[in-house]
C-alpha cells in the first residue's frame, strides 16, 4: 500500500462528512426503530460544521488536522454521539502525531485507537450492538488485506464489504448500550444505526479512495 498523504486524509474526512450529511434522514429512521431517532440529525450537525470549516483547519500535520475535526465533532454533535465520535478522532489524531504521511500500519493503528476510545468512553465491546460491531471487523479486514497484498484499493474495498456484512449482522443482537438497550429483546430484528453508519461511510470512502487523483502515481 502506498503512503497516505495529508490530502488523502482530507479526502477521507470530506467524504465521511458529505456521506453523513446526505444520510441524515436514513440514519435517523434507523435509530427511531428502537431509540429516539436523533442519531442522524446529531451526527449530520457535527459533520456539517466540519465541512463548513474544513478549508481553515490546521494542516501542519495529520494529527493536528484530525484534532480539529475531533474538537468540532465533540462540540457540535449532540447526545451520546458527540463524545464517542469526538474521542475516536482524538485518539486517531494522537496516533498520527506530527506525521505528514502515514504508512499502512499507521492507518490501522489509528482505527484501532479510535475503536478503543469509543469502547472506553461508552463502556461497550463487541456484541453490544453498537458501531464497534462494524468498525472493529472492518479494521480487521483492512489489516488482513493489506498484509496479504498491499493493494490499498482492494484493502479498503474489503474493509467496506466487511463493515456492511457486520453491520447487517447486528439485526440478531440485543442492544446493551444507549437508549436502544431499554428495549431489551425487542431490539432484536433491527440493525444498529451506528453500525450501519460505519458501513455506509466505509463504502463511500472506498469509492472515493479508488478514484483519488494520485492513485496511479502512488501504486505504480
Amino acid at each position: 500500500m502506498d503512503r497516505s498523504s495529508l490530502p488523502d486524509m482530507e479526502l477521507v474526512i470530506r467524504t465521511m462528512a458529505e456521506t453523513v450529511v446526505a444520510n441524515e434522514a436514513h440514519f435517523s429512521q434507523l435509530d427511531a426503530v428502537v431509540a429516539d431517532g436523533d442519531f442522524g440529525y446529531s451526527l449530520a450537525s457535527g459533520f456539517s460544521a466540519v465541512l463548513a470549516g474544513l478549508d481553515q483547519f490546521d494542516r501542519g500535520s495529520t494529527g493536528s488536522f484530525l484534532k480539529k475535526v475531533a474538537l468540532v465533532i465533540s462540540s457540535k454533535v449532540g447526545g451520546a454521539s458527540g463524545p464517542l465520535w469526538g474521542t475516536a478522532f482524538l485518539r486517531a489524531a494522537a496516533v498520527a502525531g506530527n506525521k505528514q504521511a502515514l504508512e499502512p500500519a499507521d492507518v490501522v493503528a489509528m482505527l484501532r485507537a479510535a475503536a478503543g476510545g469509543i469502547a472506553q468512553r461508552g463502556g461497550a465491546t463487541l456484541g453490544d450492538k453498537t458501531l464497534l460491531d462494524a468498525l472493529i471487523p472492518a479494521t480487521d479486514a483492512l489489516e488482513a488485506a493489506l498484509t496479504a497484498s498491499g493493494d490499498s484499493i482492494a484493502a479498503v474495498r474489503k474493509a467496506a464489504e466487511e463493515a456492511r456484512r457486520a453491520a447487517e449482522a447486528t439485526v440478531g443482537m440485543i442492544a446493551k448500550k444507549g437508549r436502544a438497550s431499554y428495549t431489551g429483546e425487542r431490539s432484536i430484528g433491527s440493525v444498529d444505526a451506528g453500525a450501519i453508519a460505519i458501513a455506509v461511510i466505509a463504502e463511500a470512502v472506498s469509492a472515493a479512495w479508488s478514484m483519488r487523483p494520485t492513485v496511479q502515481e502512488n501504486t505504480a
